[in-house]
């Protein structure tokens, strides 16, 4: 049972969160073309020098600097060497017609490009005097043998599978998908399709958290829309509990009647957070649901019913929750120092996340309707003023902004 004492701030919340997350220790090997948007479980070294030899930037002449100082000398062209051919080596006096990525043969020690030499025949003349490693990647030089290029923790995009690739990593160890249960409670939710009766609203929270979640690599179960009653609350929790690493619910968590998270969490397990100084998204519950005799729990995080609080919260603390059960250990988004150009003379005594979006002189503007239901505010915006409790805004002060690009993956 939480008792009532003071709300916690978002720090502190989120720091309560990060410090129970027990990360997923499950690996799976995949095919390294199969890995996009996985969570790499131990870090990858290289085996091999990367470029594994000398080669060419450019298509040009592979040259000794020394034949070339005069600035217009005439060479033989003695040989053509294609990447991945491998030339003989060159004699002075010579030049190899190289192109882009070949090996450079023994013997040169600069590239001059193209463009500035002139052919005849089997002889070029180069109008240029290049110094010693003009136009060579070296050895080694992007990557060393034996070091790392991927940490574990490491978050799996496009560029990091073409690093891994670039060294000949054909497979990769990653973290199995965190199983993650949702559900949503409110005898008032409709789905889209539905004829929408007196009283009732479309489920758009459903959709945003599942979007949400598979943006995170999340294996999804999906319980739909619950019973707002305590019974069918507890059995849901109880069920998803089973098999799941964490439970996601939306609505049901503030203080009225027909509010039941907090009964069903406390019944089934035990309520470790309940109501944060946030604004939007006070009613924010962090607990653990127990799984039976000797079984362990699931974490639960149940998230206000609201469309904006349900956004905001997840996320600030859900995101970064699932990222450390993947075993990321950098979960914090970037924070911009941005201009305001507006201003807000009330301070709230909470910390507030404002929806706003950048404008074209690189100042911010924030949405006009900052209310906890206008879902507009998501979309229309780049992201969340971090405006700390008690703080005015006055036009062209410097603010905290965190653009949304930081915080959907």
């Amino acid at each position: 049972m939480i008792e009532n004492k003071p709300l916690l701030s978002a720090v502190e919340a989120l720091d309560l969160l990060l410090a129970a997350a027990k990360p997923v220790t499950e690996v799976e090997i995949l095919p390294t073309l199969e890995a996009n948007g996985r969570i790499l479980a131990v870090a990858q070294s290289s085996q091999l020098d990367v470029p594994p030899q000398d080669n060419t930037q450019m298509d040009g002449y592979a040259v000794r600097a020394a034949d070339c100082a005069s600035g217009a000398a005439t060479l033989a062209v003695a040989q053509r060497i294609p990447a991945g051919h491998v030339g003989q080596e060159l004699q002075p006096g010579t030049a190899a017609r190289i192109f882009t990525g070949a090996m450079i043969p023994d013997g040169a020690d600069a590239v001059v490009m193209q463009e500035v030499c002139e052919r005849a025949g089997e002889q070029v003349t180069v109008r240029h005097a290049p110094p010693v490693g003009e136009w060579i990647r070296r050895a080694g030089e992007d990557i060393r043998a034996g070091s790392v290029i991927l940490p574990a923790g490491t978050h799996l995009r496009g560029q990091e599978l073409g690093l891994a690739a670039s060294v000949g990593l054909a497979a990769l160890p990653v973290v199995r998908k965190l199983r993650v249960a949702v559900f949503f409670t409110g005898d008032e939710l409709a789905m889209p399709g539905e004829p929408l009766k007196p009283g009732a609203i479309y489920n758009s929270n459903r959709f945003t958290l599942r979007g949400l979640l598979e943006n995170l690599g999340c294996a999804i179960t999906d319980y739909g829309i619950v019973p707002d009653n305590l019974a069918a609350t507890r059995a849901t929790l109880r069920r998803a509990a089973q098999e799941h690493d964490l439970i996601v619910t939306s609505g049901g968590v503030s203080v009225g009647e027909e509010d039941h998270i907090k009964p069903a969490v406390e019944a089934e397990g035990r309520l470790n957070l309940w109501q944060i100084a946030i604004k939007p998204g006070k009613p924010l519950a962090f607990g653990e649901i127990n799984r039976g005799a000797g079984e362990g729990t699931a974490f639960f995080l149940g998230l206000p019913g609201n469309p904006v609080s349900s956004f905001v919260t997840f996320l600030l603390f859900v995101r970064p929750f699932i990222l450390r059960l993947q075993g990321v250990q950098a979960v914090a988004p970037r924070a911009y120092k941005l201009r305001a150009d507006f201003s807000q003379s009330k301070a709230d005594r909470r910390n507030e996340f404002l929806r706003a979006r950048i404008n074209a002189d690189g100042g911010l503007d924030p949405f006009p309707n900052q209310s906890s239901g206008a879902l507009t505010s998501t979309v229309w915006g780049d992201g969340l003023i971090d405006n700390p409790p008690g703080c005015a805004i006055a036009r062209g002060d410097m603010v905290n902004f965190i653009p949304f690009s930081e915080l959907l993956h």
